[in-house]
């Protein structure tokens, strides 16, 4: 078989469409697990298991996507399927449709990602205040002002 038969042939068994697929859901799964594995407190070990398991899926999912078609009737080999039977280009459709809105999803999420307001994740001694020293009390108190700590920082306020 040479070269550009090859790569017509990965065409034809839509090989290309179920790798782009793939590519798109495991992009969406790590997101997934990066967001939701922190909140529920599970190791990091954890979220590199389910990246290192996307890898290695990625052959898994491209030999079935060579191998078999699917028909009205089921999944069939792609050896045992008539040519004329073949409905490879429809199913390449529905498999682009669905490519499609799941990255519409990944990329609303990735969106959302960038967009949303930073919050300070502090925790323990940082995430209390610090104390107003003994001069600065006196001071604001003395000048009419006053002094705030805010994130670990004394602001200090003076009115006229």
């Amino acid at each position: 078989m040479s070269q550009r038969n090859f790569f017509a042939e990965l065409k034809r068994r839509n090989v290309y469409k179920v790798a782009v697929a793939y590519a798109v859901v495991a992009w969406l799964l790590i997101q997934v697990t990066t967001q939701v594995f922190p909140f529920f407190e599970i190791p990091n070990w954890a979220v590199r298991l389910v990246v290192l398991l996307l890898i290695l899926g990625f052959p898994v999912a491209l030999i079935p996507a060579w191998a078999f078609e699917l028909i009205p009737e089921g999944i069939k080999r792609e050896k045992d399927i008539d040519p004329n039977e073949s409905i490879a280009r429809t199913t390449g459709r529905k498999l682009v449709g669905i490519t499609v809105a799941l990255a519409v999803i990944a990329a609303v999420l990735l969106a959302f990602q960038f967009l949303r307001p930073k919050i300070a994740t502090t925790t323990g001694a940082a995430a209390t205040p610090a104390p107003l020293t003994a001069s600065v009390a006196r001071s604001a108190v003395d000048q009419k002002s006053v002094a705030v700590s805010w994130r670990g920082r004394i602001i200090h306020l003076t009115f006229l």
